[in-house]
């Protein structure tokens, strides 16, 4: 239950939304999914980590909106599980604060709240929520509002990022060119939209099925282990991928970050 919040307007929020943003500037360089869970019920809270958890998020948590503005500020995650009625500063103030900073201003934003009114819905999407959910809601559906929310987002931006790092390795998305420590290295088609993808989900834990589905698309049936080999080509061309890429037991592959 949330208790003392302050409203808009509010002195405390002013200077905090000001020191919000002096902190943030520069910040955002997203590493991994991490997904910023802000709910003040710990067993809901609880929930939430751990369908996302197995779902191969990580999560951080935050038990009311002064906590996660600091938790924003100091690191901003790739998204974000807002719960409209948090002590001190509410989830609505929190949207705000987070939309009004260039800087944040495009992290997706769910929200919860045990409110099932038009009104509130339409006041959390109009201040920038990109998605709503009622309590009770149900876990697996969350996660999937979550996967299909960075989808959204992840499609949205990718175009606009021409060129990819990792280690030695640089990637020429427009024209397809890759290169390990200055020298060209020649990828078939797939293994190099294979390992576009381990780039732009790098930190993540990501599951055969889940590569054949957006790698190999929906109509391929020639089994996981093509991806098994196609991985282990990636490895065997590009050497820091040896141990950039760690085999997930019985799961899938995980790009690591940093780079080893």
């Amino acid at each position: 239950m949330a208790q003392g919040r302050w409203t808009i307007g509010h002195p405390a929020i002013s200077r905090f939304s000001l020191r919000f943003n002096r902190v943030i500037a520069g910040r955002m360089t997203a590493m991994t999914t991490r997904v910023l869970i802000v709910e003040d019920d710990p067993d809901i809270a609880d929930l939430i980590a751990g369908y996302l958890g197995k779902a191969g998020f990580t999560t951080e948590r935050s038990a009311s909106g002064r906590e996660a503005l600091q938790a924003i500020a100091a690191r901003p995650p790739d998204l974000l599980v807002l719960d409209l009625m948090l002590p001190h500063v509410d989830g609505l103030e929190v949207c705000r604060v987070v939309r009004g900073n260039e800087a944040t201003a495009a992290i997706p934003i769910i929200m919860l709240t045990a409110r099932a009114e038009e009104s509130e819905r339409i006041a959390g999407l109009e201040i920038g929520a990109d998605d709503y959910l009622a309590k009770p809601f149900s876990p697996n559906e969350l996660v999937a509002r979550v996967r299909a929310l960075l989808r959204r987002t992840q499609r949205g931006t990718a175009a606009a990022i021409k060129t990819l790092a990792y280690g030695p390795i640089a990637v020429d998305t427009e024209r397809h060119i890759v290169s390990s420590g200055g020298q060209d290295v020649t990828l078939t088609a797939k293994e190099f939209l294979l390992l576009e993808y381990l780039l732009r989900h790098r930190g993540r834990v990501l599951s055969r099925d889940l590569l054949l589905t957006d790698v190999w698309g929906y109509r391929y049936t020639g089994g996981t282990r093509t991806v098994d080999v196609h991985v282990r080509r990636l490895r065997e061309k590009l050497p820091a991928l040896a141990d950039g890429i760690v085999t997930v037991k019985q799961f899938g592959y995980k790009l690591v970050e940093p780079a080893p």
